[in-house]
C-alpha cells in the first residue's frame, strides 16, 4: 500500500504525463457521449498510458445562483463539501469530521476536491485506476457528494476566518479596483454579486443544506472522465458515483424541473468613470463593459484579434504603445471573460499615480483605433502561428485534457470542437475580426476605474 500512495502522491503533484502528440496524421481526440438513465451526461476520454482516472462533474450551481442578499453561498457551500460526513448505512460507514475525511483519501492516494465559479459547483477526483484503490475512491467520492455534513460548528471557524479574509482583502489596492468595475460592468446581473461580511452573517448552514438539494442532483450532472478506463467501466464509475445521490432525492418529476432562468447581462447605456482615492504605490486602471456569451458564434475572431490587441503579452498591440513606447507601464493586458452570461471584457494596467491620465487615454486611443480599423496582415498571421503552436500545450496533460473536454460538455459545444480548434483559427480573417469587435465592443460606452493616481470623484 505503502508503494501504491506514493505513486499515487507523485501523479497528484505533477499531474498526468502527457497524452497526445500533434502531428500532421494525428487523428484526433476521441470524445464518447452518453446520457444515463437518471439524466446525467457523461463525456469520456480513454487514456490508457497511466493507471489513472480523473473526474470532473458540473453542475448549475455556481455562484449566478446566489441569491443577492447571500452572495457567496454557492462558494462557500462548496468549500463545506470536505468538512465532514454524516453516517452512511450499517458500521462500515460512520460519520466523519474533516480531519478523518482528510486521513481517508490520503491512505488512498487520492483527491477530491470541491469549488464554485460563477456558473457551476464542479467535484473533481483523481485517483490510480488499480481495481481495489478505484473502488474504495469512488465509494468515498459518492459518499462525498451525498452525504456532507454542514457541521454548524466548522462553519461559525470558516465564517469567522473568511471575514478575517475579506477585511485583509479590502485593504489590497486590486480588491478595491475590481469590486468597483466589477459591480459598474454587470450592474444587478448576478455576475457582479460580492461576497461580503455582511452577505457572509446571514448564512448558515440550512441554506447550504437546501441549495445543495435542490442543485445536486444526477440528472443536472454532467460528468467529464479522462483516464485509463473504457466505457464500460466509466458508465459503472459515474453510476457509483451520482448513486448515493439518487438514493437521496424525493420521488417525482419536480427533482429535475428546468432552474429558474437568469437574465442576461444588459449593455452599458453610456460612459462612466470612477476615480478611488487610495494610498498605494501605483495606480490599478481597468476599463470594459460586458463581453459575449461562450456560446457565441465571434468566438474564435474575438480570440484571435484579442491576442493581438492585449492577449499575447509583449506582442500585442497595448504593449507595444502604452509600455514599449511610452514607458507608461511595466504590463498591460486585455481579455475577454465569456460564460453562460456575457462576461467582462477587461482592459488592465498599472501605472505610476503621476501617470495615470495619460495611461487611460493612450489605452482608450488604441482600443478605438483597434475597433475602428482591426490588424494588420503581419499582426494576424504571428497571432494565428503563436495560437496554433501553442495548441498542444493546452492538452498535453490529463488535467488539461479534462478541463477542456469539461468546457465542451458545459458550454454544448460540439465533439469535435478540439479537433477542429486550430482549424478554426486559421480560418479568421482580418474581416472577421474587425467586424467581431466592431459588434460587440463600443469603447464610447465604457466603464473606467482608476484607484489611486486621480482626486476621488464625489
Amino acid at each position: 500500500m505503502k508503494t501504491i500512495k506514493n505513486i499515487a502522491t507523485y501523479y497528484l503533484l505533477t499531474g498526468a504525463i502527457g497524452l497526445f502528440f500533434i502531428n500532421p496524421v494525428w487523428a484526433g481526440i476521441p470524445i464518447e457521449y452518453w446520457t444515463q438513465a437518471t439524466g446525467a451526461q457523461v463525456y469520456l476520454v480513454p487514456s490508457p498510458a497511466i493507471p489513472m482516472v480523473d473526474v470532473q462533474i458540473d453542475f448549475d450551481a455556481g455562484s449566478r445562483r446566489d441569491p443577492p442578499d447571500k452572495a457567496g453561498l454557492a462558494t462557500v457551500t462548496a468549500g463545506m463539501v470536505s468538512k465532514g460526513l454524516r453516517a452512511g448505512v450499517g458500521a462500515q460507514e460512520p460519520a466523519l469530521d474533516e480531519n478523518a475525511l482528510g486521513e481517508a483519501w490520503a491512505d488512498l492516494g487520492a483527491g477530491f476536491t470541491a469549488h464554485a465559479s460563477d456558473d457551476r459547483m464542479s467535484f473533481s477526483l483523481r485517483s490510480l485506476t488499480y481495481p481495489d484503490l478505484l473502488g474504495r475512491s469512488v465509494q468515498l467520492a459518492a459518499r462525498q457528494l451525498a452525504q456532507p455534513a454542514f457541521p454548524t460548528d466548522i462553519w461559525q471557524r470558516e465564517r469567522g476566518s473568511l471575514q478575517s479574509a475579506l477585511k485583509e482583502a479590502n485593504t489590497r489596492p486590486a480588491t478595491v479596483a475590481g469590486r468597483a468595475f466589477s459591480q459598474a460592468v454587470y450592474g444587478t446581473h448576478p455576475y457582479g454579486y460580492e461576497m461580503t461580511e455582511a452577505t457572509l452573517a446571514k448564512i448558515d448552514v440550512a441554506d447550504m443544506a437546501a441549495m445543495y438539494r435542490q442543485m445536486i442532483v444526477p440528472c443536472r450532472a454532467k460528468v467529464t472522465i479522462v483516464g485509463a478506463v473504457n466505457r464500460p467501466q466509466a458508465d459503472a464509475l459515474v453510476q457509483q458515483l451520482l448513486g448515493r445521490l439518487v438514493a437521496g432525492q424525493q420521488a417525482g418529476a419536480e427533482t429535475c424541473m428546468p432552474l429558474p432562468p437568469i437574465a442576461e447581462v444588459q449593455p452599458l447605456a453610456s460612459a462612466s468613470e470612477q476615480h478611488i482615492a487610495f494610498n498605494s504605490a501605483q495606480a490599478h486602471v481597468l476599463i470594459g463593459q460586458p463581453g459575449f456569451k461562450r456560446d457565441d458564434p465571434d468566438y474564435f475572431a474575438l480570440i484571435v484579434g484579442n491576442y493581438i490587441l492585449g492577449g499575447g503579452g509583449f506582442v500585442s498591440r497595448l504593449t507595444e504603445e502604452v509600455r514599449e513606447k511610452r514607458g507608461l507601464s511595466y504590463s498591460v493586458s486585455s481579455g475577454f471573460a465569456p460564460g453562460l452570461h456575457a462576461g467582462a471584457f477587461t482592459i488592465s494596467l498599472q501605472t505610476r499615480p503621476d501617470q495615470a491620465v495619460e495611461a487611460v487615454k493612450v489605452a482608450r486611443e488604441v482600443l478605438t483605433s483597434f475597433v475602428a480599423h482591426g490588424p494588420t496582415p503581419a499582426e494576424l498571421q504571428a497571432a494565428k502561428d503563436n495560437l496554433v503552436g501553442g495548441f498542444p500545450l493546452l492538452i498535453d496533460s490529463n488535467r488539461k485534457l479534462l478541463g477542456n473536454v469539461a468546457n465542451i460538455a458545459w458550454n454544448n459545444l460540439s465533439l469535435d470542437y478540439l479537433d477542429g480548434w486550430t482549424r478554426q483559427v486559421e480560418k479568421v480573417t482580418l474581416a472577421d475580426i474587425k467586424s467581431a469587435f466592431a459588434r460587440k465592443l463600443q469603447p464610447d460606452r465604457m466603464v473606467t476605474v482608476v484607484l489611486g493616481g486621480m482626486p476621488a470623484s464625489r
